[in-house]
């Protein structure tokens, strides 16, 4: 009998996550949802289950073709996990992805705390 494997494992597991505490940290700031339901890390996940993950501005989904207990090679995911993300989706994540200049002053040095914030901040509008 296979036992059903917790949410923050199976998404380290099927490698949407590098580590199975940064899975756990994700559904505890509620960037995880499953089934449009806010998810704990120790939820047990179930076949056929959609799971949505916010990464920045984009919302992935994921169904859950089968369960797994260990984690696999990237090549081997296919057969757990299926991506549904749709396209306008991804399009959020290309235009995060292009190049922005911040130009600066010659010789006014190092951004403070305050100007780094705001950066910060004018990074995530786009």
């Amino acid at each position: 009998m296979e036992t059903t494997p917790r949410l923050d494992k199976y998404l380290w597991s099927v490698r949407v996550y590098k580590t199975r505490s940064e899975a756990a940290d994700a559904c505890k700031g509620g960037k995880v949802s499953v089934n449009t339901q806010p998810a704990k890390p120790s939820r047990e996940v179930k076949v056929g289950d959609v799971i949505e993950v916010r990464k920045g501005a984009v919302r992935h989904r994921y169904q859950v073709l089968a369960l797994l207990g260990n984690r696999v090679a990237a090549k081997n995911v296919d057969p757990y996990i299926s991506d549904i993300t749709p396209p306008e989706e991804l399009a959020k994540g290309a235009v995060r992805n292009e190049t922005i200049l911040v130009w600066r002053e010659r010789g006014a040095g190092r951004p403070t705390k305050k100007e780094r914030r705001d950066i910060d901040r004018l990074m995530e509008q786009v």
